[in-house]
């Protein structure tokens, strides 16, 4: 992995939000990089947060509730700006975070599917010759033609994830979206997961799970009060935190 390219970058990164909404950026503040200290009512998410991931690297972020994991999975998502520093994602994103977002519950099953998968780039043609294999993957063929928002939630996560892992982009970025599926189809999923990380992609997975970061997982990031408290292998990193957590 040593000699791989890096292809997620971050730099002192620092975001702030207020207490009840987000915390807005001036134009100048943006362009000029300009380092601006928390008002009454704001916090900071992440502070400071620095560290480098190279293609084919697959990294576990831990951490209590709250303490800026899915924050910082936003950032290399590039769905938010950081305040401070910087955040370089070199190569396209699979974001398998929020995954039912973009959906229209009018629209029926096959129509999000061309809907979804064109708007995370995918040509219609590259959909098409798709199209069997992610809804046989969903098992939800009996269901092209009912319209999304009838669906159950265990159902809208089948199609969803099944989309997006189909994406070729080179990293893959996961929270804790499966939650809601069985326990088969979950196992499935991983599956799917660990057979794009033997094809080489780069996985930056975010769980509370010890035995999914394990077995997906090779290095650790360990956040703590939006600070990054320790970058190790996923064995030391884990130990650290249970050390934390039940002290």
């Amino acid at each position: 992995m040593a000699d791989s390219p890096v292809v997620i970058a971050v730099k002192d990164a620092g975001i702030r939000f207020k207490r009840n909404r987000r915390s807005r950026r001036s134009f100048k503040d943006l362009f000029a990089g300009r380092r601006r200290r928390s008002r009454p009512g704001e916090f900071w998410a992440l502070r400071g947060v620095d560290f480098t991931v190279r293609s084919g690297e697959a990294i576990g972020v831990v951490g209590r509730n709250g303490q800026g994991k899915s924050t910082l999975l936003k950032l290399v998502a590039e769905v938010m700006l950081p305040d401070e520093g910087t955040v370089g994602v070199f190569g396209g994103v699979a974001p398998l975070i929020e995954i039912t977002g973009g959906f229209v519950d009018d629209l029926t099953v096959r129509d999000n599917v061309f809907l979804t998968a064109g708007l995370h780039g995918m040509k219609r043609s590259e959909i098409e010759e798709r199209f069997d294999e992610i809804i046989d993957f969903a098992e939800i063929g009996d269901f092209l033609d009912t319209p999304y928002k009838h669906l159950s939630s265990g159902m809208k996560v089948r199609i969803a994830f099944s989309v997006i892992s189909r994406l070729e982009e080179p990293i893959l970025l996961v929270d804790e979206v499966l939650a809601v599926g069985d326990k088969a189809f979950r196992e499935k999923c991983y599956r799917r997961i660990e057979e794009l990380l033997e094809g080489g992609r780069t996985l930056f997975f975010v769980s509370h799970n010890e035995r999914d970061l394990k077995r997906f997982c090779t290095r650790g990031l360990y956040l703590d009060k939006g600070k990054l408290v320790l970058d190790a292998p996923i064995g030391d990193v884990l130990a650290r935190y249970n050390a934390d957590y039940n002290s």
